[in-house]
């Protein structure tokens, strides 16, 4: 695989979406999870999705479950989670693994493009990748990088 389009991933809603329908955009791929101290992400990533998305930036969310089991629920319940929480209308994904033999194939091309603080492994739940229109991996943040201080650099890809 050689850009993140060429993956696909089961929607919240339980269909096959192939990722080549971003392509041409800002993609930033986040692991998300409900019960985390992160979880007011949710509100500054949709915020980044509001204010770019006629620009050409898509957030996919990507809930996982690995972390302290912080994302119990099941697809349903995350989806009306972050509809009535954080009134989130960017496109999420099924539970996956990021970590681990079983991880999804996207997280794993992920980490293998971008190492963190641990290596290639995921930290913790929302770990931020940036995609450019190519499909390739511009950037990763920690957990602790909030979503508006990736604005600059969102910014300078929709250019």
């Amino acid at each position: 695989m050689t850009s993140a389009y060429d993956f696909s991933a089961v929607d919240i809603d339980g269909a096959e979406r192939g990722l080549d329908e971003f392509r041409g955009k800002a993609v930033l791929v986040v692991n998300t999870a409900s019960k985390c101290g992160f979880t007011p992400q949710y509100e500054g990533l949709e915020e980044l999705y509001r204010k770019y998305q006629d620009e050409g930036l898509v957030v996919l969310g990507f809930p996982c479950d690995q972390f302290r089991n912080q994302e119990p629920g099941d697809e349903a319940e995350i989806k009306e989670f972050c509809s009535l929480t954080y009134d989130v209308t960017f496109p999420m994904f099924s539970k996956v693994d990021v970590n681990g033999p079983d991880a999804h194939p996207l997280y794993r091309w992920l980490r293998d493009q971008k190492s963190g603080v641990l290596g290639d492994r995921i930290k913790w739940n929302f770990t931020k990748f940036l995609i450019d229109a190519d499909g390739s991996v511009v950037d990763r943040y920690a957990p602790t990088t909030k979503p508006e201080d990736i604005a600059d650099d969102i910014e300078k890809l929709l250019r």
